[in-house]
């Protein structure tokens, strides 16, 4: 039974076994449904404000840093801990769907019905992997190992819809439903429009992953009239309960859940269907179903958050989990008329702290348990977290450590307080804090329990971090980068491109496994007045160092392009020795690889590695 160390807030939607489609039409056809979208949102509610915390990682479970997400219009960038906070989204009453992009990764996302309190999300991303190369006008299919695959007609057009020829890169990803971080990598929830624009959830039997790539990293997908053929093997486990046919369904990554659109069939252990486009693909059953909290309460009323809430399906052996907020509460949608067995495992070192069967689920609810008699012991923590002008910290989290869990908090105003639960011999909790404002941090604090309430007092988040590169493009997107791997300011080159008695700066960041893709690099010639190098620079063009002076932002493997016709400018602030701090502003203006403009301006604050 999977237990999750990470703290998420809304139930995957689960659907439990039934060989019973509702009305649906599953005719085989190519030809997309085109459901309503606008009448399809209304199923939505009313638009809400609502407070988000998530943490992003890869396969791993390894924290991915500055990845960009999106929540309606409002954006952020994840941290070093992988951990991003937006407050005060736009999302509705029973629909939220938050975006994950990085360079190196494919688009993930998830999709909740937000509840008060702060939300907490879990994204798992998968690699941007090339598992096969193919040509236009060839008809080719690739394959993973584990026997997924897709066959290719050899028809291809670019994101403008005008048609590509070239070598074609094809990334593929098989998610099997048996696998126990599926739910965390899959996109969205298994929410979806079917053929009559009506909600339904989904029962998965499985989902492929297929994106298309031209030889210079365009996005491509299939031609007009072209299709592809989609395989997917099934675990044994699920081949006593797979029909024959099964409805196909694409993600939509606009709108954030799942469509209808043609069906599969099942040959030997292998559902094979047709597809008219990529995306991810997901071979599900649609049942009606309901939304239902589940709130968590000690035997004095408290509500107790952090703790995972697991829900089973004995029929399909399918298990979705959850964890509770700071009210005590999670929700999601759960399939009508099943019963569900369900287990809270407290903090993952004591007893089970609960089991019990809910439902058969009828009607929109709220679920109360009351936690008591267990071998847990509950905990309040409470504190204050102020900035080093000791002002409370706006925007910021903390981490606590307690047995073997750990769980992201969000500080509100300046203020922390939550519930916990131990084991009798945990004696004492470890503590972090994070101003995401000012980018500072107070260090790892061990703090002893006394129960029931445990004041940690005032912490002062007044320890910089490090080193750090920000920026904003046009205004709206922000990006964060704490990790440097080169800065440094070195005299007189022996490289034969530069002028003579030259000052070369360059400092660059990259990330993950994808560094040619995902990186900072900035890069130039400082004046020949080596006593005055702190000041104004233009930008400097690689291919006549010589008669341009100053710095740029190179975009050419970092993702934006810089032109001729910018207007950079750099302000060095100060150059220290090695040991000390390189600092910078920037602002200028840039074109992206599609020729559309964009500006983009920031600071860097970093050590200086190398020099002389």
């Amino acid at each position: 039974m999977k237990i999750l160390k990470v703290c998420f807030t809304t139930l995957i939607a689960l659907f439990l076994t039934s060989c019973e489609l509702d009305d649906s039409d599953s005719s085989g056809t190519l030809q997309s449904q085109n459901p309503n979208s606008t009448a399809f949102s209304e199923n939505f509610g009313d638009e809400i404000s609502r407070n988000f915390l998530g943490t992003v990682v890869d396969i791993n479970n390894i924290p991915i840093s500055n990845v960009m997400i999106t929540i309606g219009n409002s954006t952020a960038t994840t941290d070093n801990n992988g951990v991003f906070i937006i407050n005060s989204a736009t999302v509705n009453q029973r629909f939220g769907y938050i975006k994950a992009e990085k360079t190196g990764y494919i688009h993930a996302s998830r999709a909740v019905v937000p509840s008060e309190g702060t939300n907490k999300v879990h994204i798992m991303m998968l690699p941007e992997t090339v598992v096969g190369t193919t040509a236009s006008g060839t008809q080719e299919a690739i394959s993973l190992p584990n026997g997924a695959s897709v066959g290719l007609e050899g028809d291809y057009i670019k994101a403008d819809g005008t048609a590509y020829d070239g070598n074609v890169n094809v990334i593929m990803h098989l998610l099997d439903p048996t696998d126990e971080d599926m739910e965390d990598q899959m996109p969205g929830m298994l929410y979806a429009a079917n053929a009559q624009n009506e909600e339904r959830m989904l029962q998965t039997f499985g989902m492929l992953a297929v994106e298309l790539r031209g030889e210079n990293g365009q996005d491509l997908n299939l031609a007009e009239g072209s299709s592809a053929e989609i395989k997917i093997p099934l675990d044994e486990s699920l081949i006593l309960n797979a029909p024959n046919t099964i409805p196909l369904w694409y993600f939509d990554e606009v709108n954030g859940y799942w469509v209808e659109e043609g069906e599969a069939t099942l040959v030997g252990n292998q559902y094979i269907g047709m597809v008219s486009h990529f995306s991810f693909w997901n071979y599900d059953i649609p049942r009606e179903a309901e939304i239902v909290c589940i709130k968590l309460v000690n035997d004095i009323g408290n509500t107790i958050p952090n703790q995972e809430i697991i829900l089973h399906s004995s029929n399909l052996n399918q298990t979705t989990s959850g964890i509770t907020n700071e009210l005590g509460q999670v929700c999601g949608y759960m399939p009508l008329n099943e019963s569900l067995e369900l287990t809270i495992n407290g903090n993952g070192s004591c007893t089970i702290a609960y089991e019990d069967t809910i439902g058969p689920i009828t009607e929109e609810q709220v679920i109360t348990i009351v936690l008591d008699g267990t071998d847990l012991i509950s905990e309040t923590i409470v504190g204050n977290f102020v900035d080093c002008d000791q002002n409370p910290i706006i925007n910021g989290y903390a981490l606590i450590n307690t047995g073997e869990f750990s769980s992201f908090e969000n500080i509100n105003n300046g203020m922390l307080q939550t519930t916990v639960l131990r084991c009798a011999d945990d004696s004492d909790f470890s503590i972090e804090a994070y101003d995401t404002n000012t980018l500072q941090s107070a260090s790892q604090t061990n703090v002893a329990f006394t129960s029931p309430e445990t004041n940690i007092g005032t912490i002062s988040t007044c320890s910089d971090i490090d080193e750090y590169i920000e920026y904003t493009i046009d205004s709206t997107q922000n990006f964060l980068f704490t990790e440097i791997s080169v800065a440094e300011l070195e005299y007189n080159l022996d490289d034969q491109s530069f002028p003579i008695e030259t000052y070369l700066i360059q400092i660059e960041t990259t990330f993950g496994n994808f560094p040619e893709e995902d990186c900072f690099r900035l890069i130039g010639i400082l004046t020949q007045d080596f006593n005055t190098l702190v000041g104004s620079y233009d930008y400097w063009y690689f291919q006549d160092p010589n008669d341009n002076m100053g710095i740029t932002f190179n975009g050419n493997d970092c993702g934006h392009a810089m032109t001729l016709d910018n207007t950079a400018l750099f302000n060095i602030n100060s150059i220290g020795e090695v040991g000390e701090y390189i600092d910078i502003t920037f602002e200028l203006d840039y074109f992206d690889f599609n020729g559309q403009p964009h500006t983009m301006e920031g600071s860097i604050h970093v050590l200086r590695d190398l020099g002389n």
